[in-house]
């Protein structure tokens, strides 16, 4: 295996993974991580609201929701960490720009991600460097040196003749000595890795149990590309559909039930392959404070992003709480963003390798990194 690694990646010591996931559909933060202590939230949320009796304590002040109790192992082991009233500086409460400025960081030329793996140590990047769990390359990935899309390992394939074909190309490649000839070695390479994987049945590691959704199933193809050290570096996925404009709970709670279960199967299956892998979860922005009358609420603009794994001291909610009084509320109702996204992002992608290049990834904006390490 670390035969095939050296090989795919020129680096056999590339272990380190960023999994992006996106809660797309502004996820509502005050229930996914409710602040138990202030009074204005249950003012605010007479019939939606979690109450104290039902979440689970984190810290004296938050509550989990409890269909996130898959999650608080993660957070009792100091692994995960949640980062409350955090956001963009997009006001537009506009779902497509607030997406698109988030994915890109900005009004700037390609995403944030895709400027990462361009500022990392690219030269020894392999074809599976970079994937998308999905049908198409989200924004955050634009602009990366090479980006793999596909929904299972079953995508990343020749077809039924794909034998013929490898080894035709094999001996094209293998006769070349250009930069284009190294990539086509690569990548036939991955391809074989790869079908090697999918002779395989998978069994997740130390009992984790996936759900049978999409998003677990993502987590998984996820898990065995980390496992098979193929030298993935970041990963982006999708969690869509939090627009609870009525009837929150019916939408919001299956999403929480998936999210959970998939988080924590995926904690539990990479065990010490947490130590190399960091997971963050964010949302384009949260939901007003105040419950609307068809029992759910409107676009709004703070909201909460969770870090998983990758050596993080967890175990804490960071970030400043602003308060739900009437006076600190901003614009017609709304949680306001006292931690730019950014500055969430900024301390994990120093820990995967970009430190003095961070201005090249979020340009034009003035970093504070979180202290979310050490």
């Amino acid at each position: 295996m670390s035969d095939a690694q050296s090989f795919l990646t020129g680096n056999g010591d590339q272990r380190q993974t960023l999994v992006v996931i996106f809660l797309r559909g502004g996820a509502d933060g005050l229930n996914l991580v409710a602040p138990l202590e202030d009074d204005g939230y249950y003012r605010a949320r007479p019939r939606i609201a979690i109450s104290r009796r039902e979440c689970v304590p984190l810290d004296g002040f938050y509550g989990l929701n409890p269909l996130l109790k898959k999650l608080e192992p993660a957070y009792k082991d100091g692994s995960l960490a949640i980062v409350h009233a955090a956001g963009s500086e997009d006001a537009t409460r506009s779902h497509f720009e607030a997406q698109d400025l988030m994915e890109h960081a900005g009004i700037t030329g390609g995403g944030w991600l895709g400027r990462f793996l361009r500022a990392h140590n690219t030269a020894a990047s392999g074809p599976l460097a970079a994937v998308a769990l999905g049908r198409a390359i989200p924004e955050c990935l634009r602009g990366a040196p090479a980006t793999t899309v596909l929904q299972s390992l079953d995508d990343f394939s020749l077809g039924t003749s794909g034998a013929r074909l490898t080894q035709s190309l094999a001996r094209l490649y293998g006769m070349q000595t250009d930069m284009l000839a190294s990539a086509g070695r690569d990548t036939l390479a991955a391809i074989r890795r790869v079908e090697q994987l999918r002779h395989e049945k998978y069994q997740p590691a130390n009992g984790a149990d996936y759900g049978p959704d999409d998003f677990s199933r993502g987590l998984v193809q996820i898990a065995r590309l980390i496992k098979a050290r193929v030298g993935l570096q970041a990963v982006s996925l999708d969690l869509g559909g939090w627009d609870s404009h009525f009837g929150q709970g019916t939408l919001m709670d299956p999403l929480m039930t998936r999210l959970a279960r998939g988080l924590s199967a995926f904690y539990q299956d990479l065990g010490d392959e947490m130590n190399h892998t960091t997971v963050v979860a964010m949302t384009e922005f949260g939901r007003r404070v105040e419950e609307n009358s068809a029992f759910g609420t409107d676009h709004g603009r703070g909201s909460v992003m969770f870090v998983l794994g990758g050596g993080i001291k967890g175990g804490r909610v960071l970030g400043t709480w602003p308060g739900l009084s009437r006076d600190v509320l901003e614009g017609p109702g709304d949680l306001p963003v006292t931690t730019n996204y950014r500055n969430v992002l900024a301390p994990i992608l120093q820990r995967h390798g970009v430190s003095e290049k961070l201005k090249q990834v979020f340009p034009d904006f003035e970093l504070h990194p979180l202290p979310m390490y050490g």
